[in-house]
């Protein structure tokens, strides 16, 4: 059974912080990427931050270098997005996703929407100016 938990989601102030947790329960033979995306109203989903599971090897879309952090727990089977410095374009629904094959076929976790094949419900995230 595979599943994806988020949480923390919220309203706050601009250059306010959340964070997300998403609660892992993934049973794979391979490693998996573990990844944030998000979705505003009227625009696709984007990549925001990436993790390859048990590593330190990580990758953020340019919107978010150096204000969020994407990390790991694994005793926890936990994968959090520490966002900082919020912007009201930031405000979107975050999901948590997850892939056992995109590192094994690509060496990366820099996966476009259709290459993670597990998704959370999602979490809203409204950052007010």
């Amino acid at each position: 059974q595979v599943q994806l938990v988020e949480s923390g989601g919220g309203s706050v102030q601009a250059g306010g912080s959340l964070r997300l947790s998403c609660a892992v329960s993934l049973v794979t033979y391979w490693r998996n990427c573990l990844g944030w995306f998000r979705q505003a109203p009227g625009k696709e989903r984007e990549r925001v931050a990436t993790i390859y599971d048990g590593s330190r090897i990580t990758s953020y879309a340019d919107s978010v270098k150096g204000r969020f952090t994407i990390s790991q727990d694994s005793a926890k089977q936990t994968v959090y997005l520490q966002m900082t410095s919020l912007k009201p374009e930031d405000t979107a629904m975050y999901y948590c996703a997850a892939d056992p094959y995109l590192w094994r076929n690509r060496g990366t976790c820099d996966g476009r929407e259709h290459e993670y094949a597990i998704w959370g419900q999602g979490t809203q995230v409204t950052v007010s100016s």
